[in-house]
């Protein structure tokens, strides 16, 4: 039958995944970092896609296609869901081991060294230590002095928890029950230079590329806000639009869960500032 839908230009698109967020019949994926129509049954041709591209990527067209069919719509839905939502059985066995199976995801929590008012005074002045990793350099000739706990301003990690990458983390680990949540795009941590104390400090950190990783997180995070005591919310993202996906899976995972939680969002700019908190 001919029918209006949503047509793609795949060099205009730059994969920023707004579209997809915004289909609420699923009928758009992004694959190989494009968004494609994944079946022509699941687009109603409405185009709620089509002010959320930045870039005019997306436009309807009357053609031959395939019926929209809002029953096959339900079943992919319902499909998705229950592809990226654990198991219970599989979600406690994941708190406490990884999902890959990987020795370097085996979830634990840090605890951090509180320095002495001592040791973060450093020791004195003009006084070379044989520790050499915390060793600082200041002027040409002379060395900085240092502490134990490498103090004299040398920053300190405020990560309080491995893993940290969303796809990674268990959704019922020990350390999210009545946790604050960071969840960050994984640029945010090279655009903006005191992340540690300025947003990780006293948070549980998450973070993932909506761009970049082949998952929706809203699911997971969804589990993850369902079956534990969340405190609050902060979404540190980049100023670039495909960083907007990320978001748009936060609102969804609030949503979906039922929950009331406060929550905010900081952007960082390419340069390193913060654009705008709301």
């Amino acid at each position: 039958m001919k029918r209006q839908i949503v047509k793609i230009d795949a060099e205009k698109c730059d994969g920023c995944g707004l579209c997809v967020s915004a289909c609420a019949e699923g009928a758009l994926q992004l694959i190989d970092g494009k968004a494609v129509l994944v079946s022509e049954s699941y687009c109603d041709g409405l185009g709620a896609c089509l002010p959320e591209c930045p870039r005019g990527a997306i436009t309807i067209e009357e053609r031959e296609a395939a019926p929209f069919d809002e029953e096959a719509v339900k079943r992919h839905l319902n499909r998705e869901v229950h592809e990226a939502a654990p198991t219970e059985k599989a979600a406690e066995s994941a708190a406490f081991t990884l999902a890959c199976g990987c020795p370097g995801t085996e979830v634990r929590a840090i605890r951090r060294h509180q320095a002495t008012a001592e040791e973060r005074a450093g020791e004195s002045a003009g006084e070379c230590s044989a520790r050499v990793p915390h060793v600082r350099h200041s002027a040409v000739g002379s060395c900085a002095s240092v502490s134990a706990s490498g103090a004299a301003g040398a920053p300190v990690s405020r990560l309080r928890q491995w893993p940290c990458q969303i796809q990674l983390v268990p959704v019922n680990a020990p350390y999210l029950d009545n946790a604050h949540l960071l969840i960050a795009a994984d640029c945010t941590a090279y655009a903006y230079a005191n992340i540690h104390e300025d947003f990780m400090n006293g948070k549980i950190t998450l973070i993932g590329c909506p761009k970049l990783d082949d998952a929706d997180y809203a699911a997971k995070l969804t589990e993850i806000l369902v079956r534990n005591e969340i405190k609050s919310i902060t979404v540190l993202k980049m100023e670039v639009p495909c960083c907007g996906r990320l978001l748009e899976m936060v609102k969804a995972a609030l949503r979906n869960s039922g929950k009331l939680i406060p929550w905010h969002v900081v952007t960082i700019t390419r340069d390193g500032q913060i654009l705008e908190a709301c």
